[in-house]
């Protein structure tokens, strides 16, 4: 085990434990004791200084540290640590550790190029030096503490038109990717669409809407997140109330979608068409976007601009082409009209708004087009992003 010095370690250790919050930018996943497990960084330094500093960045990310007063390294302190923080006054004696992943040597004195080599010396994949890379060493010591593994595949689904079904398209997603066992989040990003949660029918489920994120700053927990949200259907909705609120700011966007991302699986984000500041917070951080367009002439030239805007602000935007197609129009003619790729054709789901007005959701009826539309495009998404292809 590390030598440990408590003399006043303990106390710093009670300073960085944090009240839990899903709408600041202080969060904490932090067991209740310093004596349980612990998800927090391992700290190795003997500089006081430095030591203040680095339990001070543990409070602002909500994680409780191990700190070694001394350099003997063995055991599964070591290895078990989802992090290490070593300071640059230990570098020197810990040449020849069993080299592993998730090491930061962290310095002060950005003069001194030796840091590099130190680093390079201890296995350390980053350098960070204080108090310039503050935030970044924020960020990893946050993700430690939460377990952070790959972010979640994130598909935007826009109407090309008024009426062109994307609200629709983005729950029965939704739907398909949590049936296929997928940890799944679907986002509200409309407003004035009248509530994800109507359309699934879990207006009535116990949990959060966005009017409780409006004040997210920073970094939201993505655990306490998680369990905030109502579950409806084996999937976390964060839809609308049926209150006065009808926009949350962009800084609220992009720490919420920011938290949601990093629970990992999949993250279906319904877009307005009106692309606000907050709607393009959202479109920042999508893997793939998703227009939806009625294979009729009007519907295209409507579906024209919001492609186009999409196209400037993503780099993978594609066209699903929703029947009926008795117009003399199919997805392959629409989708090179609007000059995107086509994601594929969706033909008209019979009794769809029987089956809503019934509580049923879209893409419930898993012989239905849309059920088998999600399925075939989550089997086709899901396996590009496991080849390292885009989505």
């Amino acid at each position: 085990m590390f030598p440990r010095d408590f003399r006043d370690v303990r106390m710093r250790e009670r300073e960085v434990r944090g009240e839990e919050t899903v709408t600041g930018s202080r969060t904490s996943d932090c067991p209740a004791s310093v004596d349980g497990p612990q998800n927090g960084p391992l700290i190795l330094t003997e500089d006081e200084g430095l030591l203040d500093d680095l339990l001070r960045l543990c409070a602002a990310a909500g994680a409780v540290p191990r700190v070694a007063h001394g350099t003997a390294v063995r055991g599964r302190d070591w290895d078990g640590a989802r992090l290490v923080v070593v300071g640059d006054d230990c570098a020197g004696r810990l040449y020849g550790v069993p080299r592993r992943e998730g090491v930061v040597l962290v310095g002060k004195d950005a003069d001194d190029a030796g840091v590099w080599q130190r680093a390079v010396g201890i296995g350390a994949a980053n350098v960070a030096l204080l108090p310039g890379h503050e935030n970044w060493l924020v960020d990893r010591i946050a993700d430690a503490a939460e377990g952070v593994g790959r972010p979640a595949l994130t598909v935007g689904v826009v109407g090309g038109c008024g009426g062109a079904g994307a609200s629709t398209l983005a729950c029965a997603l939704a739907l398909g990717a949590a049936r296929a066992g997928e940890r799944t989040m679907l986002i509200d990003g409309d407003p004035l669409g009248g509530g994800l949660d109507v359309l699934l029918g879990g207006e009535k489920a116990t949990g959060l809407r966005w009017p409780a994120f409006a004040g997210s700053r920073g970094r939201v927990a993505a655990q306490a997140l998680e369990e905030a949200l109502p579950s409806v259907h084996a999937l976390r909705v964060l839809s609308w109330d049926r209150g006065d609120c009808a926009a949350v700011p962009p800084e609220a966007m992009r720490a919420v979608l920011a938290a949601a991302r990093r629970r990992g699986g999949v993250v279906v984000v319904d877009l307005p068409r009106r692309l606000d500041d907050t709607a393009v917070e959202a479109i920042g951080q999508l893997d793939l976007g998703l227009v939806v367009v009625p294979a009729e002439l009007r519907a295209l030239a409507a579906s024209h601009r919001v492609a186009s805007v999409l196209n400037l602000l993503m780099r993978d935007v594609r066209a699903v082409v929703r029947g009926p197609f008795g117009t003399g129009m199919d997805g392959p003619e629409v989708a090179r009209l609007l000059g995107v790729p086509l994601a594929g054709e969706l033909p008209a789901e019979p009794h769809l708004a029987d089956d809503v007005s019934a509580g049923r959701p879209p893409g419930a009826a898993e012989r239905g087009p849309l059920a088998r539309f999600s399925t075939a495009f989550w089997t086709h998404a899901l396996a590009e992003r496991q080849q390292g292809e885009p989505a």
